[in-house]
């Protein structure tokens, strides 16, 4: 598996390109393909593309702030420090991909917002503290590490298709009715998916580290050592530093500001989460917690705005790309592609083969259509059709897709732009040991959703 894995990572690295050209090169297959394969011409294919062009705006900001606030967050001294005590609980290189895989998965399932970002940071930070003690960790397999939780994402709590038909009113409540969570998230082959995936994706990680001499360890932007939030925007002054600010520089490291607006944010925060408790945790709430506490721990507007700043600047690759893929998903949706697709894998399924057949076309469809529920908006009629003319539970073929969707994810710079850009390394050196969890991912939810449905 060393050999393995190092044969892989080095052609991805040599051959994968820059997430960006990959976003590109994708918008060309998918133009071509639909060329060849819908009735609609060249000029509507462009009319299609940059239809949905605009289509992720909100998603993109949503996710620019994940990126901004949950690393504004994370470099807050009470956070950082008890990040720094979890990455340092590993005594060598093989313990601290098992802790950076174990955390990702834990937090992806519980909330995809959390894995994504969490698990970016939990695997610098790995990395750091390893480097100080002088253990050579692999830092691009640390990075694939703390992207495991986005090949969970979809089987847990924050599934947007399992939560999207157990809600009143969905689109496709007059064909299924509204399937609880039992029928969904809670059936046996979805929960020993998950239990494969917990204990299988970091044994497979370790077992691709290299040796030691070969390790490559993470290296430091100047002024990475201190953190976030240090310099004159974040650091604690002196009684003479503070002596000399002006009324207006006062209210910036003043607590009193920091201290209304938590206090208003908590007002609201709290009935809300006891109310939805994670499940009802999306993007907005999920951005919004990251803003109050990380306020509230910074204590100041300058320590938090010197954090923020320093977040979003791994946020351009996010707001750039996501348009391109909007217009990916333009096409596909439009020009009737992705119907294609799904009903030729409907063309020679049966009862039995049908769930792995879906999964496999999901995992096809989220390499243009990244996004969980606005892959299941199209592709969820044509599978729920297909479901009821087979004889098959409903909540196989929510979940058939759900699983698909999330396991592409292995190869797709989509979802790791957020990762790519805290860990500062290229699509190339983390995607090829990503790859490989994936394939083992995608055999444990093949034989899950067959033979225990």
């Amino acid at each position: 598996m060393r050999r393995f894995g190092n044969a892989l990572a080095a052609f991805s690295t040599r051959w994968i390109p820059d997430a960006f050209v990959f976003a590109i090169g994708l918008s060309v297959l998918v133009y071509l393909l639909a060329l060849g394969l819908t009735d609609h011409g060249p000029l509507r294919l462009v009319d299609d593309w940059y239809t949905g062009f605009w289509g992720l705006l909100e998603f993109g900001m949503q996710m620019a702030l994940v990126l901004v606030t949950g690393y504004a967050l994370a470099s807050s001294p009470p956070a950082r420090r008890g990040i720094r005590r979890l990455a340092a609980l590993p005594r060598g290189p093989l313990s601290a991909c098992a802790l950076t895989a174990v955390g990702a998965t834990l937090l992806g399932a519980v909330h995809w917002g959390l894995g994504l970002i969490s698990g970016a940071l939990l695997a610098v930070e790995v990395a750091r503290s390893c480097r100080e003690r002088g253990i050579r960790a692999h830092f691009p397999l640390l990075a694939a590490a703390g992207y495991t939780g986005l090949m969970v994402w979809h089987s847990g709590l924050s599934g947007s298709a399992p939560l999207l038909v157990n809600t009143e009113g969905h689109f496709l409540e007059e064909q299924i009715g509204v399937l609880p969570l039992s029928e969904t998230l809670f059936q046996p082959f979805n929960l020993v998916f998950l239990a494969v995936m917990l204990i299988g994706a970091p044994l497979l990680l370790m077992s691709m580290h290299p040796r030691p001499e070969d390790a490559e360890q993470i290296e430091d932007a100047p002024g990475d050592a201190e953190g976030p939030g240090a310099g004159p925007g974040g650091a604690a002054l002196t009684r003479e530093q503070r002596r000399a600010l002006t009324p207006a520089q006062r209210l910036m490291h003043s607590r009193v500001p920091v201290l209304v607006v938590v206090a208003a944010g908590l007002v609201y925060l709290v009935p809300e989460l006891v109310r939805g408790g994670i499940v009802g945790l999306d993007l907005n709430l999920l951005n919004f917690t990251f803003l109050i506490a990380g306020l509230g721990l910074h204590g100041t507007l300058a320590g938090y705005a010197s954090a923020a700043a320093e977040g979003a600047k791994s946020a351009a690759s996010v707001i750039v790309q996501f348009p391109f893929y909007a217009g990916i998903m333009g096409i596909m949706e439009h020009s009737g592609l992705l119907e294609q697709i799904a009903a030729w894998f409907v063309s020679f399924s049966t009862p039995l083969t049908y769930p792995f057949w879906a999964l496999i076309s999901a995992c096809l469809v989220n390499l243009a259509v990244p996004s969980g529920g606005g892959q299941w908006a199209v592709q969820g009629p044509i599978v729920i059709s297909a479901t009821e003319s087979l004889g098959l539970d409903p909540g196989v073929g929510v979940m058939a897709v759900a699983m698909g969707d999330q396991l592409s994810n292995g190869i797709q710079p989509f979802w790791a732009l957020p990762l790519l850009a805290l860990t500062r390394l290229s699509a190339g050196r983390v995607l090829g040991y990503s790859g490989v969890v994936m394939v083992f991912a995608i055999a444990a939810a093949a034989l899950c959703i067959t033979f225990l449905s």
